[in-house]
């Protein structure tokens, strides 16, 4: 059985993040699941958007700014998540065919997609790390088969 859709290989019920959560809370669940990406969520299942560390950093104070440590931390605490999100994410749906996920990956050097079900719900998302399972999976099968 060829394994070459995205349900194939995303990850399931992804963790997720309410769009009124702080910053703050973002980053300690990203570190505490070691993760580098969160799905933005609106009232349960919606996908408000995705929020990454890196858009995290970039949207922190950073070391030259004037304020303190405890400031910083009260900024970020007191800003929701939804502020430093892209509310446009990149989707696909379960269905579609892995080749053309790792392509807007490819094309549009993301390190992840969102994969939504045609309701727009959340169902998924599926990273670099998953394409690169697939790949290896998918070459072992490849080799495998006899060839005629």
């Amino acid at each position: 059985m060829q394994k070459n859709t995205v349900r194939d290989w995303m990850t399931s019920n992804p963790i997720t993040i309410d769009a009124d959560a702080s910053i703050i809370e973002a980053l300690h669940v990203m570190k505490e699941r070691d993760i580098r990406r969160l799905p933005v969520m609106r009232r349960g299942r919606r996908l408000a958007g995705v929020v990454t560390d890196r858009m995290l950093k970039d949207y922190s104070p950073g070391k030259a700014s004037p304020l303190d440590t405890w400031e910083v931390h009260y900024l970020l605490a007191r800003t929701p998540v939804s502020e430093a999100m892209n509310d446009k994410p990149h989707t696909v749906t379960p269905d579609a065919p892995l080749t053309d996920a790792a392509s807007i990956i490819r094309d549009e050097r993301l390190y992840g997609v969102c994969v939504v079900d045609r309701s727009g719900e959340l169902v998924g998302i599926l990273t670099i790390k998953d394409l690169i399972e697939a790949l290896f999976y998918l070459s072992a099968v490849s080799e495998a088969a006899p060839v005629y």
